[in-house]
């Protein structure tokens, strides 16, 4: 009886890697399918099979990477991305920046040509060591295993690594690992050396992968002499930091910017300050928020008279932030516990610290409070000035229930005009707010509307998510859906739905994203497309009025007349269009099951 084939070194070590990165705790893998990797793709199957661990397909890299990077930033804990080589790889680059920036642990694992076929121009191989340069807080080029004893233990170490160091436990900060896996023909199962390798990709046919010669390996060489680049000072460096006791004193404020959590609240509420949060920064709630900041800052009666500002996180959503941070006379402390850069926009010389308190027993002046009450008065009447239109108008409920019937009809045709006024910006922004809570999650993507809704809404305790380490309108969509995924089916979460406010050109730029495969879960994600038309934010910079009109309107614009209603057709989401005030509370109010997409026509 003939002894059976062994099983190939390549599927040993990717189940070896994959199980030992699932006892490390990792919950959700993302994979497009190819040959170099099918070995992993394989693992990640038998895996869910077993109920240890959640497995998303995309054809798509650039979306699988966005997809993982939404899991990581709802669940904090690292998500897997798989693929195969060549272009592949590339295609992962702008979540692992997004990742690298943001600070969101993410392994991605890359299928890479052993090392004879490197160099020689084998079929579907570039350089993909150290392809995502500094952005990465790890990166392993792994040669191709030969079955030899002791791999499963090096796999299980490389996942302890790997995830070590996408926690930050070596850097300080949390974000991407790059593991480059070369892997030699039998890619996957038996070892059966007379097998012809399948093509790498489905829709990219293959080419025979045999170099005149082999053995002569050598790195790509350019022929092009690169200039020499001028000198750019470096980042400032910080010495130590410790925690800060703060007393009262300085006319203070709070900054809190994208990602600070609830401790500049916390500060905010003790120190007795007015807090400057911006709305993706998980602090706009509390009796000491500020939402016009922005007014307040260029207004200068109170902007003017700060004289010491604590920064949390990464402020990204004006220019009064940092220009109130640029002033010499205002002393600034800027909250980092790691990472080695700290937001300094001005390059000026700041206090970092790893965190900050108010000291023990100091209570605020009279001073102090009569600083945050002109804050928050001048912000509220900033807010009700700005609230024209029936949107904003409270029902007059005494009128409805009045005797006299001049009042009732007065209150039913007030109550019509706003069902059905046209749907503004500002109606759009606090429609979306109003109505997600706390179970719900919402996404904001980096379009015009995260600014209008940062100027307007009200103090609210939710889960608010939005890519802002680089804030570019990449994977949007597909962030959104992996943050979906991360929060159904789930003992921890009772899940909501998972909204995401985004403009009509960041919706194309991540159409891929709305690609869901016969057999994956379904998100219960509605996406809310403010549809203007094209790339309104640059109505508001001064390009606008400085270019001509007709190239403004095509390389700044961008027009687009695309039928989203045809695309969510194509794709299988849900659609629905929103035009009036109540066709909107109507669909925000009831959203469709599974994946919907809610257009909202909106005026340039």
């Amino acid at each position: 009886m003939p002894e059976a084939a062994p099983v190939s070194p390549a599927s040993l070590f990717a189940e070896s890697l994959l199980a030992a990165l699932v006892r490390l705790g990792v919950r959700h893998v993302v994979l497009s399918p190819g040959s170099r990797s099918q070995a992993l793709a394989l693992a990640a199957a038998g895996l869910e099979a077993q109920g240890a661990v959640r497995l998303h397909v995309r054809i798509d890299e650039r979306s699988a990477g966005f997809t993982a990077l939404g899991t990581a930033v709802e669940t904090r804990m690292p998500a897997a991305v798989i693929t195969t080589s060549g272009t592949a790889t590339a295609n992962l680059h702008p979540a692992v920046l997004e990742a690298h920036h943001s600070g969101v642990p993410l392994i991605v694992i890359t299928a890479d040509r052993p090392a004879e076929l490197r160099g020689v121009r084998a079929n579907q191989t570039t350089v993909q060591p150290g392809m995502y340069g500094d952005a990465v807080r790890l990166m392993r080029d792994v040669p191709a295993p030969e079955g030899a004893t002791g791999e499963a233990d090096a796999a299980a170490d490389l996942a302890a690594e790997a995830v070590h160091a996408a926690h930050g436990m070596s850097s300080g900060t949390p974000g991407p690992v790059h593991l480059n896996l070369a892997f030699r023909e039998p890619l996957s199962g038996l070892s059966h050396p007379e097998r012809p390798e399948s093509p790498e990709r489905p829709e990219r046919p293959e080419s025979p992968e045999n170099p005149e010669n082999p053995e002569r390996v050598e790195e790509p060489r350019s022929g092009v002499s690169k200039p020499t680049p001028a000198p750019m000072p470096g980042p400032p460096t910080y010495p130590g930091r410790s925690h800060l006791e703060l007393e009262h004193g300085p006319r203070t404020v709070v900054i809190a910017g994208h990602d600070s959590g609830p401790d500049a609240e916390q500060l905010a509420h003790d120190g007795g300050w007015p807090l400057l949060a911006e709305v993706s920064s998980g602090s706009r709630y509390g009796r000491n928020l500020v939402a016009a900041y922005r007014e307040l800052l260029a207004d200068g009666r109170l902007g003017g008279r700060v004289e010491r500002a604590i920064v949390f996180g990464h402020p990204t959503l004006s220019r009064e932030i940092p220009g109130l941070l640029s002033r010499s006379e205002v002393d600034v402390i800027v909250v980092a516990p790691t990472g080695a850069e700290v937001y300094n926009p001005a390059r000026r010389d700041v206090r970092v610290a790893a965190s900050v308190t108010v000291a023990n027993g100091s209570r605020p002046p009279v001073d102090a409070r009569a600083w945050l009450g002109a804050w928050v008065v001048e912000s509220r009447g900033i807010l009700d000035s700005g609230q024209t239109g029936p949107e904003s108008a409270p029902p007059d409920v005494d009128a409805s229930r009045s005797y006299l019937p001049a009042e009732r009809i007065a209150f039913a045709k007030a109550e019509y005009a706003a069902i059905h006024a046209p749907v503004t910006r500002r109606m759009l922004v606090e429609s979306v707010w109003r109505f997600t809570w706390p179970n719900d999650r919402l996404v904001l993507g980096a379009s015009r509307l995260i600014r209008d809704a940062d100027r307007t809404v009200a103090g609210k305790k939710i889960r608010v998510h939005a890519n802002r380490g680089l804030a570019g309108i990449d994977g949007t969509v597909s962030t959104a859906v992996g943050i979906a995924l991360a929060t159904q089916g789930t003992d921890a979460v009772r899940p909501g739905v998972t909204r995401a406010l985004l403009g009509d050109l960041t919706l194309l730029h991540d159409v891929g994203g709305l690609l869901i495969g016969e057999g994956e879960l379904r998100p219960n994600v509605q996406l809310i497309v403010g549809n203007d038309g094209g790339g309104t934010i640059f109505d508001a910079l001064e390009v606008a009025h400085s270019a001509p009109p007709a190239a403004f309107e095509r390389v700044m614009f961008t027009p687009q007349s695309v039928s989203i209603e045809s695309l969510a057709g194509a794709y299988g989401w849900s659609y629905a269009r929103a035009t009036t005030h109540g066709e909107l509370d109507q669909v925000l109010s009831a959203p469709a099951a599974g994946p919907s997409i809610v257009e909202v026509p909106l005026a340039r």
